[in-house]
């Protein structure tokens, strides 16, 4: 009977503290959200030269004095996310996964005056950034037990922005935005549930069946800032830049778990809850971006923009220092990633009947932070609009991101790969003189 127990208790205490291992911080949506809006998004997010309407804040703070009136916006989306799993060493786990969501990505209201003989724009704003939704089941089979997992994951993280700009000589404007990242404000928070069911025999041949679940939460707070440029050369050239700042961000992670092993009629139960104080660094960003008049109807654009996720450490309560992405000590093969973005706008002009239709097109490169190199994922986007006499817009946008052989560093000792698909749909409404 001792040592029935001791075994059971050590097998509870070891699945309570590990769960199903992995990475400390997942994020299956883009690791490099850089704005919103159903038309940057069309012209495949390539708008820190742009930045011409009210969700500039989330682009490029620089490009607000562009503004001529009051703005309002709002921007909702839809995603479904399909993630066809690979574990190299249990085949049998392999799956298809997926998700759908729909939710606010942005809103802001947006007021332009002059001071001093200087134009100039305050603005306020919400932005969902980052993502956490995930829904897996699979099987792995082991020489003496079968176990079934079931893992979810979800929340989101977001800011609310405070945005200034100042056109400091006709061609040059300057601004900042201050991101206020906090779960009494807006939801910055993301849980992951593990459950676990498992049977099979001791090394002694009895049986045994243990039941595992654990719900771990993550609370997210801190404050960064977007400093951006918009300097207009001439009619045909715009050159924007935009930097936002590292912040070390406050975590309260709570867990809560409880591992019931029963055998030859005996059963032992261990829960466990605690609360840890940690924190996660993260890193700094920043691009450049130009936009070209080829008339006046016909416009393209290009970002380059680069995060530096090589500094992105996650502090335990203990004070060690791990990736966020893999969960190792080691952060040397970590690279910062490189994002690329090309886009088109042509722009049907109604005059008489006081309307304008633009049509958009863009190509992206957005990949993710692995080891040894970024995970490599790339995209495409198509938007339309409507624009009725300077007094709305409406505008909808359809972006797919793909990635193949990705992710290998969420479950490192599985072999673990995944093939992403993801297909997203943007609706941006814009008052003007509200």
């Amino acid at each position: 009977m001792k040592i029935f127990i001791a075994i059971l208790a050590g097998l509870a205490i070891i699945f309570a503290a590990t769960g199903a291992g992995g990475a400390e911080v997942e994020i299956p949506s883009s690791f490099n959200p850089v704005g919103s809006g159903a038309r940057a998004i069309g012209r495949g997010g390539a708008f820190i030269a742009v930045a011409d309407d009210a969700t500039a804040a989330s682009w490029n703070p620089g490009g607000l004095t562009q503004l001529k009136t009051p703005e309002a916006s709002i921007v909702v989306f839809g995603v479904h996310r399909k993630e066809d799993n690979h574990f190299g060493i249990n085949p049998e786990a392999d799956g298809l996964h997926s998700i759908s969501e729909t939710g606010i990505n942005y809103l802001s209201a947006a007021y332009p005056f002059e001071f001093f003989n200087r134009n100039m724009v305050a603005s306020l704003s919400y932005q969902r950034l980052y993502d956490f939704t995930r829904d897996w089941n699979f099987m792995l089979n082991y020489p003496t037990s079968d176990a079934n997992w079931n893992y979810e994951q979800d929340g989101g993280l977001s800011a609310l922005g405070l945005s200034y700009c100042i056109r400091v000589i006709p061609q040059l404007s300057m601004g900042f935005t201050l991101n206020i990242w906090n779960n009494d404000l807006t939801p910055n928070n993301w849980e992951q549930k593990y459950q676990k069911t498992e049977s099979g025999l001791f090394g002694s041949g009895n049986p045994y069946l243990q039941k595992f679940y654990k719900n771990e939460t993550f609370t997210f707070q801190g404050v960064n800032a977007n400093i951006g440029i918009l300097w207009r050369l001439n009619y045909r050239l715009t050159i924007g830049a935009v930097l936002k700042t590292p912040f070390n961000a406050e975590i309260e992670h709570r867990i809560r778990s409880d591992s019931i092993i029963i055998s030859d009629g005996k059963e032992l139960e261990v829960p466990q809850n605690y609360t840890l104080n940690e924190e996660l660094k993260m890193p700094m960003s920043y691009g450049i971006g130009f936009a070209y008049n080829l008339s006046d109807n016909f416009s393209i654009s290009g970002d380059i923009y680069k995060t530096e996720w090589n500094t992105c450490v996650y502090k335990k309560e203990n004070g060690e220092e791990v990736s966020p992405f893999s969960g190792s000590a080691d952060q040397t093969d970590i690279s910062p990633t490189y994002q690329m973005r090309l886009g088109a706008e042509y722009v049907f002009v109604q005059k008489e009947k006081g309307y304008l239709i633009p049509i958009r097109a863009g190509i992206f490169y957005d990949p993710a932070p692995s080891s040894e190199s970024p995970d490599n994922i790339y995209g495409f986007s198509l938007g339309a609009g409507f624009t009725k006499n300077n007094r709305f817009s409406i505008d909808i946008a359809y972006q797919y991101r793909v990635g193949n052989d990705v992710g290998k560093l969420l479950l490192p000792h599985f072999q673990f790969s995944q093939d992403i698909r993801e297909h997203t749909l943007y609706v941006s409404a814009i008052l003007y003189k509200f």
